[in-house]
């Protein structure tokens, strides 16, 4: 793995002499709308217990097709009237109209949303199936964030990265042609796919740097809580699961107290080794589960504070 040249350079924070960092990481996290009671209540037992760790934001994310709109409005809009969280709506381009979008973008600054995660969006059935945009709608996910900044230009857009490419890109040159389209529209910070193998992370960067995009490239983690369901659902997206880490959960289908210890073992080491290299920003996908993302926060030197609203 090529060494970089200055650890700043990934995210622009001082680090110390030794190459480990000499402030506070950064972190922020992702959620998906509960479907169900108990998944509801599942969901805020996560976000209570995290949110004493002060994450810079959390998101919440948006369905294939637009499929959990309301879902994903009714979570945004409980975290900004119940929590101090500062929360980042995921909106896709997919199953709308433009109009349509402009109304939920406007409604979004209305109640005080800052800050939206943009998105080209999976095709209703999913990934692999075929993709089509709505006639009257986005084409793009740049045309999406340009919308967006002509609207509000208050609201901060993030974006999606990948380390291995999109699975639709034709290769990662014209992958990272989208990205750079992307931030010449208005976005400022990119939140990379899931990755396992830190060097394909650092190369990634290498060619996007090269290609003059400055914003941060804020590495995606993923704690492997149930492995075989994971591993299905990252390859799908394009991620690679290496030989090395599915060989650390071989035999552990049915021990689920193991197969929490090496996971967290696993996400620990990762970002042990990026902030190595000095890396100080993360972005967990919680999936919805608090213990590991908790516990790799804590290794990282996070200490958690009340984050409630006064009462």
């Amino acid at each position: 793995m090529t060494e970089p040249t200055t650890p700043a350079q990934y995210s622009g924070q001082d680090n110390g002499q030794d190459g480990h960092l000499a402030k506070r990481p950064a972190i922020s996290f992702e959620f998906f709308p509960p479907k169900t009671e108990e998944m509801e209540k599942n969901l805020w037992e996560t976000i209570n217990r995290l949110a004493p760790l002060e994450p810079k934001f959390v998101s919440v994310t948006y369905g294939a097709g637009g499929s959990t709109r309301e879902r994903t409005h009714a979570t945004i809009a409980r975290i900004l009237k119940e929590t101090s969280l500062l929360p980042a709506a995921h909106l896709t381009c997919v199953g709308a109209s433009r109009g349509e979008i402009d109304e939920i973008v406007d409604h979004y600054h209305e109640v005080g949303v800052r800050h939206i995660v943009a998105l080209r969006g999976d095709p209703p059935g999913g990934i692999g199936t075929p993709f089509a945009t709505h006639p009257d709608g986005y084409q793009t996910s740049a045309e999406l964030i340009d919308g967006i900044k002509k609207r509000h230009p208050d609201i901060e857009v993030s974006v999606s990265a990948y380390p291995e490419k999109h699975p639709e890109a034709r290769d990662l040159d014209a992958d990272i042609d989208t990205l750079k389209a992307k931030v010449d529209a208005g976005a400022t910070r990119a939140i990379t796919q899931v990755f396992f193998d830190n060097d394909l992370y650092f190369r990634y960067l290498e060619r996007v740097r090269a290609r003059g995009i400055s914003i941060p490239i804020v590495p995606g983690i993923m704690p492997m809580h149930n492995f075989r369901q994971a591993r299905n659902f990252v390859t799908r997206a394009g991620t690679t699961v290496p030989d090395w880490l599915a060989e650390k959960f071989d035999g552990l289908d049915d021990d689920p107290e193991t197969r929490k210890l090496v996971a967290a073992t696993v996400a620990a080491g990762q970002v042990h080794k990026l902030a190595k290299h000095g890396v100080d920003t993360y972005h967990f996908y919680t999936m919805n589960r608090a213990d590991l993302v908790f516990a790799i926060s804590h290794l990282l030197g996070i200490r958690g504070k009340s984050a409630k609203k006064a009462a």
